[in-house]
């Protein structure tokens, strides 16, 4: 990764990693940012997508994340019906030890540099609170709290949307769309994890769950003691009897290990890039799992931010969010009519669209 000089934007243009727009590495010296900003389409307007803050071991890996995060919100967006194109931004670092409002402030100047060709927003690492300031120095900023003209934590339609995918896998594979009955397995209760557990028991789902932090777990446990805990998230794949498994946390959970061992009829969650690599797709479909494709599932989250935008109505958003129960639907019977695997159809619908507004 090339080094910046404090303040200056080097922009570098990609055609070999998913046909970027614009790549923008960020540093500001003074308050020890360094960051990603992607922008994988603009085609169907300005790029949207989250800001995710991680401790990333390289710079090459963090430019990596954030070219396949920003390629995903093109799809997602897309899928969603949103006037928007994808991006994503990525702050490298341990958000607990070195987010400081100077940092955040640095990082919306940057944003603010690009004049509108990328909306940032929440993301892993960053909440409501690290928006309201961003905001103070970056119009295009979304994910904020009420008080300050937002619409606030973008995670309860993000797991309402998660839970309508569930429904539509139900109702395509077992002709119902109820959970009732059906045990369902959640790696990850955090911020979008905990609000599907609640749709999930409140739908008759019998739940098991797992979380590598102790106290997401019983935050859970202690408001629900009917939820099981599995040890961790390979003895959740293995559960005997899982109907569906629901990924929830960070990205890559399908991959060669995964698969083979899954007990899951299903697989419908809401953690991003959720396949590990090309080729997943088919080892779940020759296995007989359905999989629903996360960025159309998961889309609740972009759908409540973008409307924010326009003046924040949640009852609206509910309404687009419960539009992902026809939506994964479409996907599954386009699936069956071109013989390919569900996430080779949502991406080539998305990828319709795409083309659609760009001869416009």
């Amino acid at each position: 990764m090339t080094d910046v000089t404090d303040g200056v934007l080097h922009t570098l243009f990609r055609s070999d990693q998913g046909g970027h727009e614009q790549v923008v590495l960020c540093q500001d010296r003074a308050s020890g940012l360094k960051a990603v900003i992607a922008i994988h389409s603009t085609a169907l307007g300005p790029a949207l997508g989250g800001t995710r803050f991680y401790p990333y071991a390289t710079e090459e890996e963090a430019v990596a994340d954030a070219l396949n995060l920003a390629r995903g919100m093109s799809y997602k967006n897309a899928m969603a019906g949103l006037g928007h194109g994808g991006g994503k931004a990525v702050i490298i670092g341990d958000p607990e030890r070195i987010k400081t409002e100077e940092l955040l402030l640095a990082y919306g100047r940057f944003v603010a540099s690009l004049g509108g060709r990328y909306v940032t927003a929440c993301d892993v690492g960053t909440f409501v609170a690290d928006m309201d300031v961003v905001a103070r120095v970056c119009p295009w900023t979304t994910g904020r709290s009420p008080e300050n003209g937002g619409a606030g934590d973008s995670s309860v339609l993000t797991a309402y949307g998660v839970f309508q995918g569930m429904r539509a896998s139900a109702q395509h594979l077992w002709g119902d769309p109820t959970l009732r009955g059906r045990r369902v397995g959640i790696a990850g209760v955090g911020k979008v994890g905990r609000h599907l557990v609640e749709h999930l028991l409140e739908d008759g789902a019998e739940v098991v769950i797992t979380d590598v932090r102790p106290d997401a777990v019983h935050r859970v446990t202690e408001a629900h003691p009917e939820v099981a805990v599995a040890a961790d998230t390979d003895a959740l794949i293995r559960t005997e009897a899982l109907d569906i498994y629901a990924p929830c946390a960070l990205g890559g959970a399908l991959n060669d290990e995964s698969v083979p061992v899954l007990t899951a009829k299903v697989v419908c969650g809401a953690a991003n890039n959720q396949l590990a690599h090309p080729g997943v797709e088919k080892d779940l479909a020759d296995r007989g799992i359905l999989y629903a494709p996360d960025y159309v599932v998961n889309a609740g989250g972009v759908i409540q931010v973008a409307d924010e935008l326009h003046g924040f109505d949640f009852d609206r958003c509910r309404a687009k969010a419960a539009k992902i129960f026809d939506t994964t639907l479409a996907i599954f019977a386009r699936a069956k009519e071109d013989g390919i695997p569900p996430a080779a159809a949502a991406d080539r619908i998305a990828e319709q669209r795409m083309a659609e507004a760009r001869g416009r």
